[in-house]
Formats: structure tokens, C-alpha cells, sequence
């Protein structure tokens, strides 16, 4: 002990490491009790840049290395040897502070999925309150909706003509409307909602942490880059993190929680010694506890991009003129409307690849603009964007730490179609896309399909092309996974197996990533953890 004397920050009751989307839920769920002493420790600055509360902020705060951890995957075979950024939020809020707001939980059967695998506790019907408590829903409360939560879920407040075009020709093709994919039923055409309030962003920071933050037992520092798990055998007792330089230790009375993300949590793991024995070693860290499943049964969304250039004007064209961008940002501050409050998508369609599914197992993103990646600008004429992904692809990658040093940035390997059955829906889903493109509503309006491009058209062409145009859809999960076999990380209580007074809550613990996007289901997690760890704890 006497090692660590002069460098000892304080002694709280629990550590929270992440004030990402489930992070600040637990932050400010655990500092209810005004005698619990809770620190959040995180890796980024406060979410000062004007640009995150603007919802079309997105374009500004990814790959923006004072926001972003701008993590680079290694080559993958599997996408014709492409290395994708995976932007992930380095910021209060984590990826909630630069996502694209939009706010999907995902299909009941996936989390009775969960339970069927032996997690108990967390099938859809034990879930659904966590959402609502959550949640404050503008159009009202219902039997899947709440009101009284503080995370704004309201609907978008932007219309276009294309968007309008696109839901049509989807209910042309049979997909049915569904005004509410987070309700009774996923599947169907609709307008997506987002996790906005009045024309402003509302992250995870913004809901639970901000409010929290005026309690006196709940310490925040950010610019705080944790090193590694404190254990005593197989007791965690604390953090070892930098700060201004120094490095500082912090000791939980209770227990520590890592909330780092897909991504932040198994390296941090890795870091601290526990992960698979043979791995730890041949990069110098000695093994604590092997637990071999850390890092491993990585999951992510595949987004395929189809961009149609059309004869309408979209987004592109109002985005490229400088009266009217003028216009555009003269709306947005006078009345919170228009192209800045843009989520991510406008309409999302959920629904089957082939004939015969029992449920939705792909997913469209329809955006009435068009780009190569954010950040770039908009394409120079009239267009819009349909990606397209599989909801839960089959392929699985891993994160592994490249040496004990906790600044270098891990290995990542999301072995993109590397399944089989990954590839057949990969082809499908584009042959849905252009069923849809030709359908009565679109087909008079579109000029060409600009990417991939009409020149792909046999199974084998239409593969090479998901290879080629695929993107990330920013959706990694899985690494600390969730489970009783002998590569789950955490219990169906999110305790790291084997070690006392350490549990993971984010999005990493899903043991199959949930059939959408996956900010919601991280904050749900938050709730969840928090219950659970009061529970567990005796607190009332």
C-alpha cells in the first residue's frame, strides 16, 4: 500500500468508468441516495462544442479527435481488405453526444432471446419498464411508452418529398406502415423518432448527467484516461487512471463498473490482466484472471449504401446552395426547424430479406441527401441515400490490446461477411433495395443508381458490391457478453465472472446484438445495472 500513499485521489462507494449512454444513467441512478459516494471517470472533455447540440452536429463531431476516439479497424478480408473508422464518443455522453439521435430498441424476441440463453431477468417483458422509465415520449404515454423519464424521444421535425416517395413505394412493394416500430410490432415502413428536444440534441449527458451533477455526492472528472482495474486477488478495489499528467488511484468501498463501451471495456479488461491467458502474455501483461471470452464475439451492423440520383430536389441541393445553406441556418435559429435538426435517417424500414422469415432481419436507413461519409459535404446533385444492413449478422470478430500500454489503441476485427449466411442476406437486401427504387412511387424520380451501380447484377457481382460499399453503422457490441458458457464475461447480474465487486453495463454485455440501433438498449442496460447493483447492494 505504501506504494500508492501520495497518490490516492479519494475513497467512493462505487466507480463508474464512462459516462457514455449507460454511464451517466448510472451516475446519476447510484447518486440518488444522498450517503452513497459515487465517481465517474471519463476519458474525454465536457460536451461544450456547439456542434454536439445541434442534431446535424454529427457531420462536425465525428472523426473530430476532440470528440471521437477515432478507432481505425484493421484490413478485413471480408470487405475486400477495407480498414473502416469506427468513430465512438470521447465526450460526456459518449456516442450518444455525436450519434444520429435515432431512437430504435430493437425487437421483443430479441431480448427473450437473451433469457432463452439463460439471462435471467432480461426477456423483453423484464425490459420494457427500464424503456419507459427512461423515457419522455412527445406523442404520450402508452403500454410501451413513458412520460416521465428524461431522455426526450420526440419525432423528427424535417419533411421532404423524397422521404414522403420512399415510404410509399416501400407499401407498394408490401411492406407494411408501422408508425411506431417501437411498439407492439417492429416491422413496417415509418418515420423514425430521435432522442431530441425543440430542435436540440438530448444525449445521455444532457438527460441523466447534467441534473445529477448538482448532487454533492457524485464527483465527475473528465480527461481522466483509465489504466487499468485495481484487484486485490479476485477483488476489484478500485481505478489506477491518469489525470493532468499524474497517474491517481481511486478505491471503491463497493464496486466498480465498467461503462467504456464495445470497445473501451474488454481493453480496459485486457489491461488489467483478465482476458485469455495465452493472448495477455504475448503482449506482456500478466494474466490476473482468465476469463477467454473478453474481447471476443464482437458484433456490428454492415451498412450497404445504395445512392439514387434523382430528378427531385433533396437535401444535396439546398445543402449546396449558399442562399439557401444561409436560409437553412437563419430557420434553424430562429425557430429550431429545418436541415439542421436532422437525425441521422428520416424513414426506417424494417423487414424480411426472403420469403419465409418469421421475422425482420434487415434494416433501412433512408436519407433524403447523399454523401461518401460524413464529414465530406453532400454530393453535388440531387440524390438520396437507402443502406441497407442485416440486423443479426452471423459473423463474429474480437478486441484485443496490441500491448500493456492502456494509450495504444486495440486491435479491432469485425470479420465482415465472414458467414455464409451474412453474404446471402448482403445480396438480398440489395435486391430489396431495388425492388423498392423501382417501385410506382420512386421509379419516375430516379435518374440512376449512382452506387453500387446498375453494372452489378448477377448473386456473385451483387456480393462484391456489399464488399466494396459497405460502411459501419456504428453499432459495435458483444465483447464482455452476457452468459453462463464458458466465453461469457459477465453474469445475467453483469458481474464479471470470478471477480467480486466488478460488473460491466453497456453495450458490450449483449450476448447477440440487439435487430437495430443501439443507443436506447445501452441506456436501458444503464437503467437495468443500476437496479441491479442497488439490489445486489442492500440499498432502498
Amino acid at each position: 500500500m505504501s506504494l500508492y500513499q501520495n497518490r490516492v485521489f479519494g475513497e467512493f462507494d462505487y466507480i463508474v468508468v464512462g459516462a457514455g449512454s449507460a454511464g451517466c444513467v448510472l451516475a446519476n441512478r447510484l447518486s440518488e441516495d444522498p450517503a452513497i459516494r459515487v465517481l465517474l471517470l471519463e476519458a474525454g472533455g465536457r460536451d461544450w462544442n456547439p456542434w454536439i447540440h445541434v442534431p446535424v452536429g454529427y457531420f462536425k463531431t465525428m472523426h473530430n479527435p476532440a470528440t471521437d476516439w477515432c478507432y481505425v479497424t484493421d484490413p478485413d478480408q471480408g470487405i475486400d481488405g477495407r480498414r473502416l473508422q469506427w468513430p465512438r464518443g470521447k465526450v460526456l455522453g459518449g456516442s450518444s453526444s455525436l450519434n444520429g439521435l435515432l431512437y430504435i430498441r430493437g425487437q421483443h424476441q430479441d431480448y427473450d432471446d437473451w433469457a432463452a440463453l439463460g439471462n435471467e431477468g432480461w426477456s423483453f417483458d423484464e425490459v420494457l419498464p427500464y424503456f419507459k422509465k427512461s423515457e419522455c415520449q412527445s406523442r404520450g404515454e402508452d403500454a410501451y411508452h413513458g412520460v416521465d423519464g428524461p431522455l426526450k424521444v420526440s419525432d423528427l421535425r424535417l419533411r421532404r418529398e423524397i422521404a414522403e416517395r420512399f415510404i410509399e413505394a416501400a407499401r407498394q412493394t408490401g411492406i407494411p406502415a408501422n408508425p411506431d416500430c417501437n411498439g407492439e410490432r417492429q416491422e413496417g415502413v415509418g418515420y423514425f423518432q430521435q432522442t431530441a428536444h425543440k430542435g436540440l440534441r438530448c444525449s445521455s449527458a444532457k438527460a441523466f448527467l447534467r441534473p445529477a451533477l448538482k448532487r454533492p455526492n457524485l464527483t465527475l472528472l473528465t480527461h481522466a484516461h483509465t489504466r487499468r482495474i485495481l484487484l486485490e486477488g479476485k477483488q476489484a478495489t478500485g481505478i489506477e487512471f491518469e489525470h493532468k499528467g499524474k497517474r491517481l488511484l481511486a478505491r471503491a468501498t463497493r464496486e466498480v463498473v465498467l461503462s467504456a463501451g464495445a470497445i473501451g471495456s474488454p481493453q480496459i479488461l485486457q489491461c488489467s490482466g483478465i482476458g485469455e491467458p495465452e493472448h495477455l502474455a504475448s503482449v506482456g501483461v500478466d494474466c490476473r484472471h482468465p476469463l477467454p471470452g473478453v474481447g471476443e464475439n464482437l458484433q456490428d451492423h454492415l451498412q450497404i449504401r445504395l445512392v439514387f440520383k434523382t430528378r427531385c430536389r433533396t437535401l444535396n441541393d439546398e445543402v449546396n446552395n449558399t442562399l439557401k445553406k444561409m436560409g437553412v441556418g437563419m430557420q434553424y435559429a430562429l425557430s429550431r426547424t429545418g436541415p439542421l435538426t436532422l437525425a441521422a435517417s428520416q424513414v426506417y424500414i424494417f423487414t424480411q430479406s426472403r420469403d419465409g422469415l418469421s421475422r425482420p432481419d434487415i434494416q433501412f436507413h433512408m436519407q433524403p441527401l447523399s454523401a461518401d461519409k460524413p464529414g465530406d459535404g453532400v454530393h453535388p446533385f440531387s440524390a438520396f441515400t437507402a443502406s441497407v444492413c442485416q440486423l443479426r449478422p452471423h459473423s463474429r470478430g474480437r478486441i484485443r490490446i496490441r500491448s500493456a500500454d492502456p494509450h495504444q489503441y486495440p486491435s479491432i476485427q469485425p470479420n465482415y461477411l465472414s458467414a455464409e449466411e451474412d453474404c446471402r442476406v448482403a445480396v438480398d437486401a440489395i435486391k430489396v433495395a431495388r425492388r423498392i427504387a423501382e417501385a410506382d412511387a420512386l421509379r419516375p424520380v430516379i435518374t440512376d443508381e449512382y452506387v453500387p451501380g446498375r453494372q452489378y447484377q448477377s448473386d456473385e457481382e451483387l456480393l462484391q458490391a456489399a464488399r466494396r460499399f459497405s460502411q459501419t453503422i456504428y453499432h459495435p457490441t458483444s465483447t464482455c457478453k452476457m452468459g453462463q458458457d464458458d466465453m461469457a464475461v459477465v453474469d445475467s447480474r453483469l458481474r464479471v465472472h470470478g471477480i467480486t465487486g466488478l460488473r460491466v453495463a453497456d453495450a458490450s454485455i449483449m450476448p447477440v446484438i440487439v435487430s437495430g440501433n443501439t443507443n436506447a438498449p445501452s441506456i436501458m442496460i444503464g437503467e437495468k445495472a443500476a437496479d441491479m447493483i442497488k439490489e445486489d447492494q442492500g440499498h432502498h
